[in-house]
């Protein structure tokens, strides 16, 4: 890591690169936001916003339960029980004959609700509120290691399915005719998203993290003209709030996590208002 924090401050040499936690968050953001980003693109195309905001809820109780077992590490329940959740919501979503928000809702509304009655067991709530707001500066050499791991292996996921899934997102019937398993293509996707949630919550923050499954994705799309458009942009966009709110938490002394999710928000405003001109283009 010396070598590379080396070239951090050959490449950047700025008073919030001084410092080995500035640099740490900083190669976080490059490792998560692009993840962010292309996931977005997906969690926007699908309508899974409400299932993507239900994953934090679910995230929550896994956390919950993870911390009151005991022996358990709390991030692998907290992974666990996220992707069994979001495989079971997904599974029931496809078997039921109920709305999907509808399904969403009970799950989520379940979930967030278990979670705060388990925290609050025993008046131990103040010990999570950490989960709730995010640290992204507190990242650790090791996790940063960890995030590279993950990075590669959602990398290789997405190749993979990608097809698939976009398929999926134009029309779930044409993907059924043409021989795609739909259902099992979403639960694959969904555990990604899951795991990906799970991860990142205890750096992001609970309150924002369904913010960054949907903004950059959402601002790309309002001047994207093209599937290869979208997908740039909405990654070139995860990672510009990242940096941009990162640097801007660091002199204005605010939460990473929200500052982050404040200019992804800006951006999709701006993109909002240039749509007419690009659509015009």
């Amino acid at each position: 890591m010396e070598a590379l924090y080396s070239l951090l401050d050959m490449l950047f040499p700025f008073q919030w690169m001084d410092h080995i936690f500035m640099k740490n968050a900083f190669l976080a953001v490059l490792l998560v936001t692009p993840l962010f980003g292309l996931l977005s693109t997906m969690v926007v195309s699908n309508r899974m916003a409400f299932f993507s905001d239900s994953l934090g809820h679910g995230s929550f109780t896994g956390l919950a339960i993870g911390v009151l077992l005991g022996g358990i590490q709390p991030l692998l329940a907290l992974i666990v029980f996220s992707v069994l959740f979001s495989a079971f919501i997904t599974y029931i979503k496809n078997k039921s004959s109920a709305s999907t928000d509808t399904v969403i809702g009970v799950f989520s509304s379940t979930a967030i609700a278990l979670g705060l009655m388990l925290m609050s067991y025993g008046g131990g709530f103040n010990k999570f509120s950490g989960y709730m707001i995010g640290d992204l500066l507190s990242i650790t050499e090791t996790e940063i290691a960890a995030l590279a791991a993950t990075f590669m292996i959602v990398c290789i996921v997405w190749a993979l399915i990608f097809n698939q899934l976009l398929v999926i997102s134009i029309n779930s019937s044409l993907a059924s005719s043409r021989g795609i398993r739909t259902m099992w293509i979403e639960l694959f996707f969904a555990s990604v998203l899951a795991v990906i949630v799970a991860i990142s919550i205890q750096w992001v923050g609970l309150l924002v993290i369904n913010s960054l499954l949907v903004l950059p994705a959402a601002a790309a799309r309002n001047i994207s003209a093209s599937v290869k458009q979208y997908h740039l942009f909405s990654v070139a966009i995860a990672v510009f709030s990242g940096l941009t709110g990162l640097i801007l938490s660091y002199y204005c002394n605010m939460a990473t996590g929200a500052t982050i999710v404040a200019v992804s928000a800006a951006l999709f405003f701006v993109t909002l208002w240039l749509k007419p001109h690009f659509l015009r283009g």
